[in-house]
Order: structure tokens, then sequence, then C-alpha cells
């Protein structure tokens, strides 16, 4: 079943789509001595929490030192999706990261750019830019993203976003920064109910201007904010695989997917950071259909609430609804 249903990705960090094979092609190209506690002998990613998950996302992601890593890297990931049945996918970018690899945000945009065009040129998929703020860094840095973001202006850049520690400061501290975003025609979309619990989803809801909630998962444990998602029609983009690894929830049976669904409220399927996470795009539809028990409607029916909740302009979503 799987290759053949269209699929469409909302939630996946750029730097966390770097497999061990591109960390170790880069980190040649770019003459850096990795360390050696990155990825065991059958190229897992060694974490067993998520500071050290974090820990292990920015030794990987240190091997990523230019313009041309980014492109190689973008292009990778989306042509890979692409074989999957992927026509769609919004990236999420950060250009802090991007500066602690010494590359400017137009630099880092260029690159994206460029391995967007040639996946597009090579496999027909769609790729579209979020760009993010980072929670722990605090709010004035996420101001200054946001006004970069805005003031390029580019068509590829279609949202803004924020991922990050979730334990601190709060969503309404953000506030200036989508406010900024917002203003300036991009979608706002915010991390919340994954670490936190459904508070942290109220605050993003009530506070930030946001139609959408990476993750959100946590929201299950109140009935209220469950329903007023549904009624309110804010969209989760949904990790299942993410949250499993990351001991959100103990096991698939405990994960609440399918009662979201059953509930009204508007999911789509995310890899996050798939390498690290052993996940994927593709295997997040085969759970749904295998462990979630979704049948192909119900997953092209995921893929169309994708589309309908992507940042893109009306043309581009009647492309896309085409393919389906």
């Amino acid at each position: 079943m799987n290759s053949t249903i269209p699929k469409a990705e909302l939630h996946l960090h750029l730097e966390g789509a770097m497999t061990p094979t591109l960390v170790r092609s880069f980190a040649k190209r770019n003459g850096m001595t990795l360390p050696d506690d990155i990825y065991d002998d059958q190229d897992r990613y060694i974490w067993n929490d998520f500071p050290e998950f974090l820990n292990s996302f920015d030794k990987a992601s240190a091997a990523i030192r230019t313009k041309q890593d980014y492109a190689d890297l973008t292009c990778f990931y989306l042509t890979e999706q692409a074989k999957a049945g992927a026509i769609y996918v919004e990236i999420f970018c950060s250009p802090t990261h991007a500066a602690d690899c010494g590359l400017s945000f137009d630099d880092h945009l260029a690159a994206v750019v460029d391995g967007i065009d040639r996946a597009n040129k090579e496999a027909g998929i769609v790729g579209r830019i979020i760009m993010t703020c980072v929670r722990h860094i605090g709010p004035d840095v996420a101001v200054k993203v946001a006004r970069e973001t805005v003031a390029c202006g580019h068509p590829y850049i279609v949202g803004f976003g924020m991922g990050g520690n979730e334990s601190m400061f709060t969503q309404e501290d953000f506030y200036p920064a989508f406010k900024v975003a917002r203003d300036g025609g991009l979608g706002c979309t915010t991390h919340a109910g994954e670490v936190q619990g459904p508070q942290s989803v109220w605050d993003a809801i009530e506070k930030l201007p946001v139609t959408r909630i990476g993750h959100g998962v946590r929201s299950i444990e109140d009935p209220k904010l469950v329903e007023t998602l549904a009624k309110r029609e804010i969209v989760l983009e949904v990790c299942p695989g993410s949250n499993i690894a990351l001991s959100v929830f103990p096991d698939y049976g405990a994960h609440p997917l399918r009662k979201f669904y059953d509930a009204g409220v508007k999911v789509t399927l995310g890899s996050d950071d798939p390498p690290f996470f052993f996940t994927s795009l593709a295997a997040e539809y085969q759970r749904a259909e295998e462990v979630f028990g979704f049948t192909p409607e119900e997953l092209r029916g995921l893929t169309r609430t994708a589309i309908e909740a992507a940042f893109v302009d009306d043309g581009i979503k009647a492309d896309l609804f085409a393919k389906l």
C-alpha cells in the first residue's frame, strides 16, 4: 500500500534529517575529525534521553559547515521522500544553527533553496521553508530571526516556528517575534505539548497567532483542550515515532494519534528528526495503518489535511490536491 499513497510532511528539522552516512561525508569534505560516540557500529545515533538527544544532534550537525552541505542535505532528504511517495515537505530551518556553522542568513537560505530546486527538478517534490527560532536561546534572538525572515521575503519561506527546550521561557515571551512573522504574512506554528503537558498547548493557542502545533500530543490529558483544538481546527503535527523514541508515551498502544483523529482533531504525520528516532515519513504512514488502524482512504485524508494546513498559496495547494 504504502508507496502508492501520496504523503505530505509538515514537521521535519533539516539538521535532524542527516544520516550518519551524510555526517561522515560532510566531515570528510570539510576536513573534520568526528567524535567517536555519535553513532554505534549499526549506524544508530547514540543517546538515552532528551538532553542526550540534543547533544547527539549538535555533535552530528557540527559536520555541516558550508552552503554545499546544506544544499546537499536538503536535496538528499527531499529526493529520498519522493521515492516513498511524498509530494510536499515543509522543512524547519534554523538560521541560528547556520550561524553557529559560520553561515549568514542569506547563505543558509540560498543553500536550502538550491536543494529544494534540485529535488523538484529531479523528483517533482515540492519543498518549502519554515524559519524557526530556538526557544532556549530566548525571545530577543527570536525577534531578530523573525525580522530577518520577513525582510528577505523569499517566496519559499512560507512560515515561522519555534523549537528547542520547552521548559524554558513561556510561549507568550515569544509573542513579539510571532507578531512580526504574522504581520509579515507568514503562517505560524510552535512546538508545545511534547515534553510539557496540556497547559503548554493552551499557552500556545491563547497567546500566539498559531494555526498549527508541533506535536501537541499531551493535549490528550485535557478533554476540554481536545474539544477546543477540534472546534478551532488547530492542526497537530504529530510525530509518533519521535514520541515513542523520547518516551513521551511508553508504547504505541498508549499513543493518542487515533484518539485525536476520532475526536475530530485535525492531525498530520511527521518524522521530526528521522534518523535520530529510527523512523521515516514512510514508516509513520505505515505505522498509522498497521498499528493505529487507519484505512488507505483515511491515510489519504491525513495527506489532504497536511496540504490544507500547509502554509503555501492556493495555486500550489491546487497542484498538490490534483496529485491526490
